[in-house]
């Protein structure tokens, strides 16, 4: 049961970890190429930590502090940056998918 457990996580994190890394890649602008990283990989880099706790927490060396503190930091930080980085595209004004830049716009 245990391993079907891990192997479920291990595999959506996996997933979601690609999602991520492909919409990264793949996406238009930098706006919609932010939401790739903040959304799909932390929730598949979670997924992956969350299994990797309860992997060797079950080994008998009790439980596994480190995964979980990293855990809290990735879903503490990744808003907060994918939130300083858009606030930064809108002070430098860069561009929309099928917005032009306006003569003036460009960021100096």
């Amino acid at each position: 049961m245990l391993e079907l457990l891990l192997s479920l996580l291990i595999l959506a994190g996996a997933i979601f970890t690609f999602i991520g890394a492909l919409g990264l890649a793949r996406l238009p602008d930098f706006y919609t190429r932010l939401h790739a990283p903040t959304k799909a990989t932390t929730l598949g880099v979670g997924s992956l930590l969350i299994a990797s706790t309860i992997y060797f927490s079950t080994q008998g060396s009790g439980v596994s502090l480190h995964e979980i503190l990293v855990t809290l930091f990735l879903f503490i930080t990744a808003p907060v940056s994918a939130h300083l980085l858009a606030k930064a595209a809108l002070h430098l004004k860069v561009p929309r998918v099928g917005q032009r830049a306006a003569p003036g716009d460009s960021p100096q």
